[in-house]
Parts: structure tokens; C-alpha cells; sequence
């Protein structure tokens, strides 16, 4: 499938983390005490405070091509060099080669986008958000606890579709295929899908809990 992106291409510190996929918009909370990417968040510290992450994948031994640009917000230095930081994801991005590997890794990348669409997409978006509002019920059902979704969910199709798949846990593999996707509908698509399924597991769950008490 071709892919859509823009011209721009740049070098970009790169970091690798363990089961870990960032999207736009999402921010991710980092505790830095390796020494290599100590040089690295110092160094990028004194320019542009953004560097790109990589989902790697333990069980393949392999680091993923396309990631997400983490812009640095906030960061504090701890004894010992370590750093705290809290970062936001900002453009997803495609590896087009290595640029060298010491002292941490480097890849010139290319930007890329959703393709654009002229579809309206917001009754998907609405099915979404309707089909996560179930799964939330009966997940606070199930645990007899109170759960409310937050109020800043996103309301544009493209935002949401970021914010429900960083909100799945323990699936970094189907993450990645999403962050992958450069189409809002597949990805829409795909989250009704993931949700319709959950939901139906909860349903069955909860109608045997309440059976049997």
C-alpha cells in the first residue's frame, strides 16, 4: 500500500522501549538512568527536546520502523545523572535508515500522516465512544467499583482513534498495528472491532457473576 507522508525528512534520536507504543497526543512519563540515553535526553535537552519511540518487541528481538516523536514537557535531574521527564507524543514517523548506532541510535525518518478522506467519520467516532462506554460499565461492574470515562476524550475522529488505542493494555503488537495504520476509517474500524469484542466478554462475565450470587 503506498503511504502518505510529507517531504520533510530529518535525522532523529531514537529510543527503543520495551512493549511501549506512543501515539499523538498521548503523553508518556520517563525515568532515564541508562547512561547512553543520558548523553542523549541531555543532548536533545539543548536543542530541539524531541526524539522518536520505538516499540521493541522482546519476543521478536526487533525494534519497529515506524514510531511516534516525543516532545520533552517537563523534566527533572535525580542523583546519580538520572532524569524524570513527562512527555507528548506528537508525529508519527517512518525509519528510512540508520544513521549510526553509538552512543545511542540515530535514524533519518520520513513524517507521516493519515491519508486524507472525504468520508464523514463521525458516526464511527460516536460507535466508538459508544461501544467504550459499555466496556467501561461492565468493567466497574465487574469489579463492583464506580469507573467513569475521562471528560477530555477527544471529539475529532482522527484524535480518538490515538486515544482509544493508547488505552489498550497488553496488546503492544495490536498498538503497533495501529499506530502503523495511515487511514482513520481502518483504524476506526479495527477499535470497533477490539471493543465489540471486549464488550461481549464482559457481558458474559458480569451475567455469570450476577447468576451466581
Amino acid at each position: 500500500m503506498a503511504s502518505f507522508s510529507s517531504i520533510a525528512v530529518r535525522e532523529l534520536p531514537l529510543f527503543p522501549l520495551p512493549e511501549v507504543v506512543l501515539f499523538p497526543g498521548r503523553p508518556l512519563p520517563l525515568h532515564i538512568f541508562e547512561f547512553r540515553y543520558r548523553i542523549m535526553i541531555n543532548t536533545i535537552l539543548n536543542a530541539d527536546r524531541r526524539f522518536g519511540v520505538l516499540m521493541f518487541d522482546p519476543n521478536q528481538g526487533q525494534v519497529a520502523t515506524v514510531g511516534c516523536c516525543a516532545e520533552i514537557l517537563q523534566y527533572q535531574r535525580l542523583p546519580d545523572d538520572r532524569i524524570k521527564m513527562l512527555t507528548l507524543g506528537t508525529l508519527r514517523f517512518r525509519v528510512l535508515e540508520t544513521v549510526r548506532e553509538k552512543p545511542y541510535l540515530v535514524g533519518l525518518v520520513e513524517w507521516i500522516e493519515d491519508e486524507p478522506t472525504q468520508q464523514d467519520l463521525r458516526p464511527m467516532a460516536t460507535e466508538v465512544e459508544r461501544l467504550l462506554r459499555h466496556v467501561v460499565h461492565l468493567s466497574g461492574k465487574l469489579m463492583e467499583q464506580n469507573v467513569e470515562l475521562p471528560d477530555d476524550i477527544p471529539s475529532l475522529p482522527t484524535e480518538l482513534s490515538y486515544w482509544v488505542a493508547s488505552n489498550l493494555y497488553g496488546v503492544a503488537t495490536e498498538q503497533q498495528t495501529l499506530l502503523e495504520m495511515q487511514n482513520t476509517v481502518a483504524r476506526l474500524e479495527r477499535e470497533v472491532e477490539i471493543l465489540t469484542s471486549t464488550r461481549n466478554h464482559l457481558a458474559a462475565r458480569t451475567a455469570l457473576k450476577d447468576a451466581l450470587d
